[in-house]
């Protein structure tokens, strides 16, 4: 009857979640993302090098090869540079880029305590000789691809200001080394990051994005706007770098994968914040062609179009379902089985956000048969891939319906989810405890605890509980001990009416839509 249907819902609101709204289970990125970035390409690091290539001249001079000078000292660089003769500087300035492009060990420190810094900074200003800012920005690029002490030695000099100017060369050559100079700077971290983006680079770098703009030119362009956008703690002031939005949309279309690789990577960083910050994402209209990039076979373009979706749906119910009505659903079934590691941990971490929402959504999880490629990462999965997955079976069983838990365990969930009760990581071990938990309390809440403890007790949970008895962590040995005396204490004898029909072999949990007089059917 209606009546039973409402009150059987009552008491299970009544306990679930334990207080907990979907926006507090989802899991947002409070760690600092190095795995992910360990995936990208040495052409996608944080900082870059111009590494000369001596088989064609890359300064706008034209050099003549046919025969190679002889290399200029440090002490004759700082001379040259000295000079009042713009030949001459140009010639050392330029002998001062050649060495600090040297592939193996360039002498930056040398370079920075012979003083050139200061001197190149100044040449940056000489908008009569293109060829001179353009040498001196690619040296000042070298040396802040350095150590932190090393960027900051350009950038106490004076040099950013400096170098945006740059960026509205008309000379397209400088301003590309102007560009890949700033990139380098914000690489270093959110206070050189913020004094770049205070100084207007954003701006400047959007103009530069037309259809006229060589892919080359554009691949850094779009790498500076991603080191603009990324770091937290903090992150960049969202009123500077919001601004980027409808070009990354525009970008989300460019065919060459380093372009977007990096675009999917500057919206992973945006993303990656408040619900404000996601629905301002949202509200360019992403979302397709993110999900899109899932099937991506470039796993440069993958990883970071998967960590953008991941995050999107760390927001509210309604972000959540734009990645779901966009198809991401199916996506996230196939990249469950994927032979990289990490997309596997990232699809996993990415569907433990979605069950952490409503009935509908968990529903709509189960639909796409995520439920039994999610068991397997459960049982054969790496390590960090089974703790995303226990996370995800854990949100299930504390915000699903009756039916949704049932379905859990009938397709074999609880014996590898139990197994990880064996795990060193005591964090693993309270997500584990806290889902057998939820599972426990739905099960006596609808009189059937009695079956589900068996079905734990048979797959060896039990035992594994009670090990967890003398866990050194208080917390797991506390609640471990309150499960075994809650739900697994000794009690009556079992009523024959109440043992579990078989179906197929396996004991038979779909739920019944109304509370019929002999027991809720769990």
């Amino acid at each position: 009857m209606p009546s039973q249907e409402n009150d059987a819902q009552n008491r299970l609101q009544a306990f679930k979640n334990k207080g907990k709204n979907a926006d507090e289970m989802r899991r947002r990125r409070c760690e600092v993302t190095t795995e992910l970035r360990k995936a990208r390409k040495d052409e996608q690091l944080l900082k870059r090098r111009n590494i000369a290539d001596l088989g064609e001249p890359l300064s706008p001079l034209q050099e003549n090869n046919s025969q190679a000078p002889i290399p200029m000292t440090i002490p004759e660089i700082v001379e040259g540079m000295a000079s009042s003769d713009e030949n001459v500087l140009l010639s050392a300035t330029q002998a001062a880029r050649k060495t600090l492009s040297r592939e193996r060990n360039p002498p930056i420190d040398a370079m920075i305590n012979a003083g050139i810094v200061p001197r190149c900074i100044e040449f940056l200003s000489f908008f009569h000789n293109p060829s001179l800012q353009f040498e001196a920005s690619w040296a000042l690029t070298n040396i802040a691809s350095g150590t932190t002490e090393q960027t900051g030695a350009v950038i106490k000099n004076g040099a950013v200001p400096k170098l945006v100017n740059l960026l509205s060369s008309p000379y397209m050559h400088v301003a590309e080394q102007a560009v890949w100079a700033l990139g380098n700077i914000a690489g270093d971290g959110p206070v050189a990051r913020d004094m770049v983006l205070g100084y207007g680079a954003m701006s400047y770098l959007l103009e530069l994005i037309t259809p006229d703009t060589t892919v080359a030119f554009l691949r850094n362009i779009v790498w500076t706007l991603s080191n603009l956008c990324r770091n937290k703690n903090p992150a960049p002031p969202f009123d500077k770098v919001r601004a980027c939005l409808p070009a990354l949309n525009r970008l989300l279309f460019y065919e060459d994968n380093d372009v977007l690789a990096d675009t999917c990577w500057t919206l992973s960083y945006l993303t990656d914040g408040d619900n404000d910050k996601i629905q301002a994402v949202l509200d360019t209209g992403v979302v397709p062609r993110l999900v899109e990039l899932l099937d991506s076979k470039e796993v440069t373009v993958l990883t970071p179009a998967l960590r953008a979706v991941g995050n999107i749906v760390t927001g509210n119910d309604s972000q959540t379902d734009t990645v779901i009505q966009a198809g991401g659903l199916n996506r996230l079934a196939v990249l469950l089985k994927h032979e990289r590691i990490n997309i596997m941990k990232e699809a996993a971490w990415t569907i433990s956000n979605i069950t952490a929402g409503n009935v509908e959504q968990i529903q709509q999880v189960i639909n796409a048969g995520l439920l039994e490629p999610l068991i397997e990462v459960l049982q054969s999965g790496d390590f960090k891939s089974q703790k995303e997955a226990a996370w995800a079976v854990t949100n299930l069983t504390s915000g699903g319906s009756v039916d949704q838990l049932a379905l859990l365990v009938r397709l074999g969930a609880l014996e590898p989810f139990c197994n990880l009760l064996d795990s060193m990581d005591w964090k693993t071990v309270m997500v584990v405890l806290d889902g057998l938990s939820n599972l426990l309390q739905t099960a006596e809440k609808m009189g059937e605890l009695e079956r589900v403890a068996i079905l734990i007790e048979e797959c060896g949970g039990l035992d594994k509980l009670e090990k967890l008895q003398n866990h050194e962590n208080t917390q797991i040995y506390q609640k471990a001990l309150r499960m075994i005396e809650s739900f697994f204490s000794e009690g009556d004898a079992e009523d024959p009416s109440l043992a579990p029909g078989e179906v197929d072999g396996q004991l038979d949990f779909t739920s019944s839509q109304s509370v019929p007089e002999g027991g809720f059917s769990f």
